[in-house]
């Protein structure tokens, strides 16, 4: 537990270190044991292309964007593909589809045909930027049954454009013949569309096209309202889910019927519209719309990363958009995001293997700040590109989330239910450098022979086949951390009445809580939440407890889930009700509570050990991160795994670190987020150091370790199995090789 009693402060920075052997100065590139991924000149365009720019044209771009600039700035940045706005809601091509709304600026030309020229003889892929989702007056009125309405028969309309339905021939047929026009015109290798999804699960399309095709798939009329409480509703989410993925292989038939096999399209951002699981078969390649940081920080985007690769695959290549315009409370298109803002958002989705894509609205220089912010790191990404991808991530902690989860059991409260305890989870780990992998709970069985610890943050919707893969990895001597009321329900959000896994723990639910159950009210005198946790004596606390030597008592401020146990594992700690928060001579512990228990800890019949959170530590870390909170969970899943973690660090400020191999090569980032998590923007990197890296050599045997962002040699030694680097210094990230 030392780890977690030297790092109390939570601050936020994005380092990558990479660790490569050599015996010269500078890694020595070699591949013998391993192929590195787009080496071969045969690969098709999807499996080598890295580096992505956008910019979004506006309707005045015709007339004003100075494409020599832009041509410039992809040899700075060694784009490789690059993404035109081309069809749909706006054309920057003179289509011969008459209601396909021109940019208003075109006039007589074919701008898109200009910028894809130009990135051609640029040697750079061309991918045609769509947009599908809202069309004119004059669109409406010539079809009017191809748009989404209200439960009253109204057009539903947002800025002057009206809202085309996803069940419609507007889907079905026009843009099949826009996508056609284009690749026969064009010849793109692809398309890219950010919003293709259609309306929302909080607004329901009630045109003649939805009523009739759910009735025929479904045997239902259309929910009256939005409401998890109605099957039928619950029936219509999936149904939506469902809609949606047709359309993404309909247009992938069309792309590759036209263009050939090498043609996709690729759309953006499934999550939350069709699961990543759903699409693992339907895509060779992910484009990702993702340009802020939420809840969780700058990890937030190595976290997603992580997810993406192990839902599909570890080699696919997820290229995300990465904003260099302000996002924050205000946004403003054309302003120039803070370089070290923009900067640390890409390292840390480089960490978590995301290929950059940098992302300007306009194309002319009003702010040209923002135009130097991706030149260093797309050059470094560059440079070090044959670590960057073909990698394993050697992480053998897993969290596990399921978008299930988050829609029918998280629904119109998924925040509070299912984010904040995975998000409390996640920067619990990351922050007390803990390398994690972010496994879909379908691919616990794929992933066990990797895991030494699954972590489950409040999972409550698990199937029966879920639940038998987690009992056969903790049967067979796994290790697990378990939260709140993890598989507790049916696929639907209804109580499963399945206990295999509740039995596997030696434990029974009794249904009943104590303490701030649910959303919190978050005045600081909220006398409900005021509530404590009682250590035990200091000569029989458990490990998990390291760090809290001199407190006899934790702020809680959560609820808990009172369970029974048959002393396999038993309770680390009580519960102090709440009591009066103001005035202050009122704050005093009227009463407590010995026999209510909000963790619990053992070792299982097959030799794993387990935690259980009974008490939702992890939403409390998810939504104020206190630190005492944040060092209980990491301090639970160190000892969960009994201390084989594959990587420690030792030294000051909040380094993110993700381990990969490559062969008997190492690859190790240190992502610096101190100072990160502030509020406002990141506009100030704080240089920390030094650090001593410690890997498990697991049966290599390396000659030097690099620093790729220092260019030079780090310090290295092995004993005892272990590789020991000395890293002086990191400013905003480092990448160490070690081969």
């Amino acid at each position: 537990m030392t780890n977690m009693k030297k790092f109390i402060t939570l601050i936020s920075t994005l380092a990558v270190v990479w660790c490569c052997w050599s015996s010269c100065d500078t890694p020595t590139g070699k591949t013998s044991d391993v192929a590195v991924q787009g080496s071969d000149a045969d690969l098709p365009w999807y499996k080598k292309t890295y580096r992505w720019a956008q910019t979004n044209f506006t309707e005045d771009d015709p007339v004003k964007a100075d494409i020599e600039f832009w041509r410039k700035q992809w040899r700075r940045t060694k784009t490789q593909g690059v993404i035109i706005n081309c069809g749909g809601i706006v054309a920057y091509y003179p289509s011969k589809l008459d209601l396909q709304y021109r940019a208003q600026y075109l006039g007589d030309q074919d701008f898109f045909k200009r910028v894809s020229d130009a990135a051609r003889e640029e040697g750079i892929v061309v991918i045609a930027r769509m947009d599908i989702n809202r069309a004119t007056k004059e669109f409406f009125d010539a079809h009017p049954d191809w748009f989404c309405r209200r439960k009253n028969g109204e057009p539903i309309i947002t800025s002057d454009r009206y809202i085309t339905c996803i069940n419609s021939d507007y889907y079905k047929v026009f843009i099949p013949q826009v996508l056609t026009e284009i690749i026969e015109n064009y010849h793109v290798k692809g398309f890219a569309d950010n919003s293709w999804k259609g309306l929302g699960r909080n607004q329901i399309c009630y045109c003649d096209n939805c009523k009739k095709k759910f009735k025929d798939q479904h045997g239902h009329d259309l929910p009256e309202a939005v409401s998890w409480d109605d099957p039928v509703y619950r029936e219509w989410v999936r149904w939506g889910n469902e809609c949606r993925l047709e359309n993404w292989i309909l247009y992938n038939e069309v792309a590759q019927k036209v263009g050939g096999d090498d043609c996709l399209w690729l759309g953006m951002s499934p999550l939350g519209s069709i699961d990543l699981k759903d699409l693992k078969k339907h895509t060779k390649m992910m484009f990702s719309d993702h340009q802020g940081r939420g809840d969780l920080g700058f990890e937030e985007n190595s976290i997603y990363g992580t997810m993406v690769s192990m839902a599909f695959d570890e080699q696919i290549i997820n290229a995300e958009s990465m904003a260099n315009y302000i996002r924050g409370a205000r946004t403003f298109r054309l302003g120039s995001n803070p370089k070290e803002e923009t900067r640390l958002w890409m390292i840390s989705g480089i960490a978590g293997g995301i290929s950059p894509w940098f992302h300007h609205i306009g194309g002319s220089q009003n702010d040209s700040r923002q135009f130097e912010t991706p030149v260093p790191i797309f050059q470094w990404h560059a440079d070090n590109e044959q670590y960057l991808y073909n990698r394993t991530d050697l992480a053998n902690v897993a969290v596990i989330w399921s978008q299930d989860n988050s829609d029918f059991y998280g629904r119109n409260q998924a925040r509070e239910r299912v984010s904040l305890p995975l998000n409390g989870f996640s920067r619990a780990l990351s922050r007390y450098r803990i390398p994690f992998l972010a496994v879909n709970v379908m691919d616990i069985g794929k992933y066990a022979p990797r895991i030494n610890t699954l972590v489950l943050p409040n999972v409550a919707i698990m199937s029966d086949q879920e639940v038998d893969m987690v009992c056969d990895f903790i049967n067979k001597g796994g290790n697990i951390v378990v939260t709140g009321v993890t598989a507790t329900l049916d696929g639907d959000g209804q109580p499963s009445g399945n206990d295999k896994l509740w039995k596997a723990l030696g434990l029974s639910r009794t249904g009943e809580t104590k303490g701030a159950i649910g959303a919190v009210d978050t005045g600081w005198d909220a006398a409900g939440a005021h509530n404590y946790l009682r250590l035990p004596p200091k000569s029989n606390r458990h490990e998990i407890l390291a760090g809290f030597e001199n407190t006899d008592m934790l702020p809680f401020g959560g609820g808990i889930q009172i369970v029974n146990s048959n002393s396999t594992l038993k309770p680390l700690l009580s519960y102090i009700p709440p009591f009066p928060i103001y005035p202050p001579e009122f704050s005093w512990i009227r009463e407590e509570e010995p026999d209510t228990y909000p963790i619990f800890a053992g070792t299982l019949p097959g030799g794993g050990r387990a935690v259980y959170f009974a008490g939702d530590i992890d939403r409390c870390y998810g939504r104020a991160l206190l630190p005492d909170h944040g060092i209980l969970l990491a301090n639970a899943v160190e000892w969960a795994s009994g201390g084989k973690l594959p990587l420690s660090l030792e030294g000051p400020g909040y380094i993110e670190c993700k381990l990969y191999g490559q062969g008997n090569r190492r690859i190790i980032h240190l992502v610096n987020l101190t100072g990160s998590d502030r509020a406002g923007f990141l506009d100030e990197f704080i240089p920390v150091g030094p650090y001593t890296l410690t890997v498990d050599a697991q049966g290599i045997n390396p000659k030097s370790a690099y620093m790729t962002v220092q260019k030079k040699k780090a310090p290295m030694k092995i004993q005892d199995g272990k590789i020991s680097v000395t890293v002086d210094r990191i400013m905003d990230f480092e990448m160490l090789v070690i081969e």
